[in-house]
């Protein structure tokens, strides 16, 4: 689990150096984060497996634990990643059933072991990781979550990597 207690390191809060090496994605996510509180990257499917969003800023704005969502349609999960993003006091465990139209949604705290593997621009945000990360997780059409199934249609990043099913997702941790 992280420390909850709040020191931001960030490229916006500290000078590192390097700001007339940042491209275009850097200087986007700055950009966003300065105007709007958080930015979501989106990494997209491809042939090696499913795609993935997640925020960068909210620790940053608000003091409130990033958001990482897998294995849906990028705009769906950027969507609901922005809806979620603007509320505050998101912690493990949570229920959410008014972010998709008749699906729940539920909030998991994510292993630092995992950041490197899926985080990387956050990584570069913030520096210093880790910072507190939220994995929001959906349920199959039938209503059951992974962790009733097994299903691994997305990771399960409350697990240690050591403790995860193999497959698509534990293929560069």
């Amino acid at each position: 689990m992280i420390e909850s207690s709040r020191v931001c390191r960030c490229v916006i809060c500290h000078d590192y150096g390097d700001r007339g090496d940042y491209d275009d994605a850097d200087r986007g996510v700055v950009d966003n984060v300065s105007a709007y509180g958080w930015s979501v990257t989106g990494v997209p499917a491809d042939e090696q497996g499913p795609g993935w969003a997640y925020t960068i800023g909210r620790w940053h704005s608000r003091g409130e634990p990033e958001l990482a969502m897998f294995g849906l349609d990028l705009r769906v999960m950027q969507s609901c990643l922005n809806i979620l993003g603007q509320r505050d006091g998101l912690a493990d465990g949570q229920a959410h059933d008014d972010v998709v139209n008749g699906y729940p949604l539920r909030l998991r705290a994510v292993e630092p072991d995992w950041f490197r593997a899926f985080f990387g621009q956050g990584m570069w945000f913030y520096r210093h990781p880790p910072i507190p990360f939220l994995e929001v997780v959906w349920p199959d059409r039938d209503g059951a979550f992974p962790w009733d199934t097994g299903s691994l249609t997305q990771p399960h990043l409350w697990l240690a990597p050591a403790d995860h099913p193999r497959g698509v997702w534990t293929q560069d941790v």
